[in-house]
């Protein structure tokens, strides 16, 4: 075997499908890996996105995927990427899509990649969040109740028996690229403004509609793991959310690590029962009406917050994947408890959104015992920079289609009701 010096010579990619530069998750990658000694390569919209300015970013790769594209077509530019480097490159997904595009090429693209080989199928149901419901109920795992629903006629049935509020979000995560029938999660609270939703949706809409549980009666935690070619668990983390945007809904503003046996022990018996391998971000909500941890998503890849969680020895899962992919050894160790992030650009939007909603994670401790910021960084400053200019462009976007959103769902339940 070699030492472990030469290993780190052996390159990775970071790779994302879909239009989305604004991106902590994939700075945090190059940071990680190139802190290591790794080169880490990027894909990019451009050369000025945060990741790609990176001082610890090797090179970049300009790549416009948006998800609309025939898998061929990735598969053949991914390989083309991966003979510009020259050599087997550990390969990183950061969204579902791009986990989806190589456990079902895993064969054409592990001549160029070095990645856990999943069953073709498993990413794909686990991303799903209809499948993933099935998965839970087959291997009882608690998870919300959950009902698929494709026509205005399959919504006008739920909302005769259905308790309000529910949730809704779209079936299938890529689905959000093609045709969203909703922008994100969404708190439904009426059968009126379903039915509204559904037909700004259109006929080919899908939903997940869940059994909402309450923020006052709520917690929600991370997991965050990376798992062998036994899909055994080589590291393994537990944390806290403390605000999430859209408030309570979203992607996490800022987290905390706290150590919880049971979930970590459910997550494993999880990931084991149906074969998973390699890094994976799950989602739990603690419903303190029943005592239960149910989980909302398993995100088959790097989460965007994976930062907040590390071993003793400084192993997050990202680093677990290039040992395990390059022959070395993962050494086990105690996650860092007390440690927290804080994802700049929303975190302050989470703060003002979340106030008076209820949620109060108990299981926080009052005080952290370190900050990881996931765009600020002192020795690597360019990032942030760049972040700058985009999220204002993106804020003001944002803003606008949301009061366009509001005025065309009061129009539709108007209409509906008439």
């Amino acid at each position: 075997m070699k030492t472990t010096d030469q290993q780190r010579h052996v390159p990775a990619l970071i790779l994302k499908v879909g239009h989305y530069p604004l991106h902590s998750g994939g700075v945090g990658a190059v940071r990680t890996l190139g802190r290591y000694g790794v080169p880490v390569y990027v894909t990019s919209e451009d050369r000025f996105t945060p990741a790609a300015v990176s001082r610890y970013a090797a090179g970049h790769f300009r790549w416009r995927a948006t998800g609309h594209e025939d898998p061929a077509d990735l598969v053949d530019g991914l390989t083309s990427i991966g003979r510009q480097i020259g050599q087997p490159s550990v390969l990183v997904p950061v969204d579902d899509e791009a986990a989806v595009l190589i456990a079902e090429h895993a064969d054409d693209l592990s001549g160029h990649f070095l990645f856990p080989r999943i069953r073709p199928g498993l990413s794909r149901q686990l991303a799903s969040k209809h499948e993933l419901f099935s998965l839970c109920r087959q291997h009882g795992v608690p998870a919300p109740e959950s009902v698929y629903v494709s026509s205005a006629e399959a919504v006008a049935a739920f909302t005769e028996t259905a308790t309000f509020p529910v949730v809704a979000k779209n079936a299938e995560p890529w689905v959000r690229r093609r045709a969203p029938a909703v922008d994100g999660t969404t708190v439904v609270r009426s059968a009126a403004e379903l039915t509204a939703l559904a037909a700004a949706a259109g006929d080919s809409a899908t939903f997940i509609l869940q059994d909402y549980i309450p923020h006052e009666q709520a917690e929600d935690w991370i997991v965050h793991l990376y798992c062998d070619s036994g899909s055994n668990c080589l590291v393994l983390f537990t944390g806290v959310k403390l605000r999430s945007w859209p408030p309570n809904t979203g992607a996490t503003a800022s987290g905390i690590a706290v150590p919880n046996p049971a979930l970590a022990d459910l997550a494993g018996r999880f990931c084991k029962a149906v074969g998973f391998r390699g890094v994976a971000d799950l989602d739990v909500r603690y419903d303190r009406r029943d005592g239960q941890y149910k989980l909302v998503d398993f995100n088959p890849r790097m989460g965007n917050q994976f930062r907040l969680f590390q071993t003793v020895a400084g192993i997050d899962v990202l680093r677990a994947l290039y040992l395990d992919m390059t022959g070395q050894h993962v050494h086990p160790g105690d996650q860092v408890n007390g440690r927290r992030i804080v994802v700049e650009h929303i975190d302050l939007f989470a703060r003002i959104g979340q106030r008076g909603s209820g949620y109060a994670p108990s299981s926080a401790p009052d005080r952290a015992s370190s900050t990881e910021f996931a765009w600020l960084a002192a020795d690597d400053p360019l990032p942030f920079v760049a972040m700058l200019p985009r999220f204002a462009r993106l804020a003001l976007s944002d803003i606008t289609r949301r009061q366009r959103g509001v005025w065309r769902r009061k129009t539709s339940e108007e209409r509906s009701t008439q």
